[in-house]
């Protein structure tokens, strides 16, 4: 097999399904806007920040993992903040190779100084869109959607679900809850996943990263989930054998209906859901042929990118471009754009191109 390069996989197209706008800003932009609105940060070194971001939520839980957001989220309350770091996420995303990028934020979390639900929704919209055209100047072409998240520990999720559905067509492709799971399951937002499916609409649930079975249990058959965010625990439901490992009922309707896992291998290993990348479930549950996509989660607070996160798995496993190209047609294919629109991608960008790659 010929060795794969980071270059190469910087170039090759790939799709991510779940990525943080408030987890993945760049150091020196939040130097910026905290000293434009008076935030304090751990130091104002961009270098620095990026590293600290990383040391913070490199602690093995969850909870701490999430504080860090305290920083990011105090500079996003503005409409030109906005925009900026929207039109920033698309510019980074593009230039490491990403063709498809559904980018997720809880607009419930940015109105501090005054805005609306409304107008915080329509300022990143609008930054993705200006991102997206600067990046096509660039030579770099790629397709930004936009998941609305409602925190689950909060009670706003119908509120949130709605206005997801009110600019389903500006950009919003779908819904997500988020936030720490234990204590706060997903039948909380019952009525907003209801709600939902109601208006066929498409959403995702965190689950099964640091709580296990019962939460993805309660996001697919309570609520009806078309994917899990994370789903790295799903392990748990599988045994392991001397021929072959023996799937419990939940792992096996998992796999049998398709259900695409986010799995976000660097993040899991910060939060504690993985002991290592060598470790992580990702390979089992490849090989048994889940549905598994990868995803950089927080690019900012796991010092990542797409390309990384490709990169991490080659050394790891072994991987060469045929499964990395299965990595990105099945991410494509758990898109929440509708069908034609995600065959296009498929057929036109991401095939011809690792058809080259594959010689």
């Amino acid at each position: 097999m010929v060795a794969i390069s980071y270059e190469d996989i910087v170039k090759a197209p790939k799709a991510l399904l779940h990525d943080h706008l408030d987890g993945g800003l760049r150091p020196a932009t939040i130097v910026e806007l905290a000293a434009e609105v008076g935030h304090e940060l751990p130091t104002t070194d961009p270098g620095a920040l990026g590293r600290w971001f990383v040391e913070a939520a490199d602690s093995g839980s969850l909870e701490r993992y999430l504080e860090t957001f305290a920083h990011t989220v105090a500079v996003m309350q503005t409409a030109p903040a906005l925009r900026r770091v929207a039109r920033e996420c698309a510019q980074d995303l593009a230039a490491d190779g990403v063709v498809y990028a559904e980018v997720r934020f809880a607009p419930e979390q940015h109105l501090e100084r005054d805005l609306t639900l409304d107008e915080v929704v329509e300022a990143v919209v609008a930054g993705f869109a200006e991102g997206t055209a600067l990046a096509a100047d660039a030579g770099h072409q790629i397709r930004v959607g936009t998941l609305l998240t409602a925190m689950r520990h909060a009670a706003r999720s119908q509120e949130i679900a709605e206005l997801a559905v009110r600019h389903r067509d500006a950009g919003v492709v779908g819904f997500d809850i988020a936030g720490a799971e234990a204590g706060f399951p997903p039948t909380r937002h019952l009525d907003a996943f209801e709600y939902l499916q109601r208006e066929n609409f498409h959403f995702t649930i965190h689950a099964g990263e640091a709580f296990g079975l019962p939460s993805i249990w309660q996001a697919i058959q309570w609520c009806g989930a078309d994917r899990l965010g994370h789903g790295v625990r799903i392990v748990d439901d599988i045994t392991p054998g001397d021929d072959r490992p023996t799937l419990g009922r939940l792992a096996a309707y998992v796999r049998d209906k398709r259900i695409p896992l986010e799995l976000c291998p660097s993040s899991n290993v910060q939060t504690g859901a993985a002991a290592s990348i060598a470790e992580h479930p990702i390979g089992l549950l490849r090989d048994l042929r889940f549905r598994v996509t990868v995803n950089t989660d927080n690019r900012l607070m796991s010092g990542t990118s797409m390309s990384r996160e490709m990169a991490l798995l080659v050394e790891a496993f072994g991987y060469g471009w045929k499964e990395l190209q299965w990595f990105t047609i099945n991410a494509m294919k758990s898109a929440f754009i509708p069908f034609d629109e995600r065959l296009v991608i498929i057929d036109e960008v991401i095939k011809p191109a690792y058809a080259k790659l594959l010689g």
